[in-house]
């Protein structure tokens, strides 16, 4: 079975379990897009295992086709830290991280553009079950400033570290910014404690929740380096930009000019 093929059928099996009638686009990019849709609007029901290894064996392949960059392949800024930009679902790290919502089950909106949406399309519907376990057993919402550790599945990264970032209405208050902080924070530690030596974090907040972008790395410079200093850890740490602005903005900050987009 082919790429196009196994797409063909996870559709068809797609459509067969929500009951929908909807015409096969007959252009492979347009098939890829109905795909993550239809898996983005998909509860956290049970999946049967053929279903699992059709989905397992498209992820992969797409994975490759897409390329994954190894930390071996990018440049420190200085010991420990790195600045990099591209799609941070292609890092090949211990762990990433992901930006999430309280009720940290992945974005519902179809194709949706947040970082969110992006990993759970890439890590596939266990990633969203997994999720799903863990807020029954933890019985309310996720709180701001926490993280949590699942498995990266069909990802490069072998774990992805969620967390709720602040949620800015208005001007910033102190417990905007101390909220992120903690984001940063507990992501590293909890890392440290699973025994993980990298970890990617994207830009915490500042997308839909609206943290501003130039305080943003402020706090989050600031906090990993803290950290570093204060626990001596040897986590190697990469900010991801997705954008040529936001890499712009972290190398002046780190003192670093040179572009290592990939």
């Amino acid at each position: 079975m082919n790429q196009e093929q196994r797409l063909d059928r996870l559709i068809a099996m797609r459509l067969a379990e929500c009951d929908e009638s909807i015409a096969i686009p007959a252009s492979l990019p347009e098939k890829k897009r109905l795909f993550r849709a239809l898996m983005n609007v998909r509860p956290p029901y049970p999946v049967t295992d053929e279903f699992l290894a059709l989905q397992d064996a498209y992820l992969q392949y797409e994975k490759e086709e897409g390329g994954v960059v190894s930390i071996a392949d990018l440049t420190p800024v200085e010991p420990g830290l790195y600045v990099w930009r591209g799609d941070i679902t292609r890092l090949a790290v211990d762990a990433i991280v992901n930006a999430a919502n309280s009720a940290l089950l992945g974005c519902f909106v179809p194709c949706h553009g947040c970082i969110d949406n992006a990993i759970h399309s890439k890590a596939g519907v266990q990633l969203r079950l997994t999720c799903q376990a863990i807020m029954e057993k933890q019985g309310r919402p996720e709180p701001a400033g926490q993280a949590k550790l699942t498995p990266g599945f069909n990802l490069p990264a072998r774990y992805v570290l969620h967390t709720v970032g602040p949620i800015v209405r208005g001007a910033l208050s102190p417990l905007d910014r101390e909220q992120l902080a903690s984001c940063y924070r507990q992501c590293l530690a909890l890392a440290e404690r699973q025994g993980l030596g990298s970890v990617a974090f994207c830009s915490i907040s500042t997308g839909e929740f609206h943290f501003p972008p130039d305080e943003a790395a402020d706090i989050a410079i600031q906090t990993v380096k803290a950290y570093q200093r204060e626990t001596g850890t040897k986590l190697e740490v990469i900010f991801d930009a997705f954008t040529a602005e936001d890499e712009a903005r972290y190398r002046q900050k780190l003192g670093a000019t040179q572009s290592v987009a990939r």
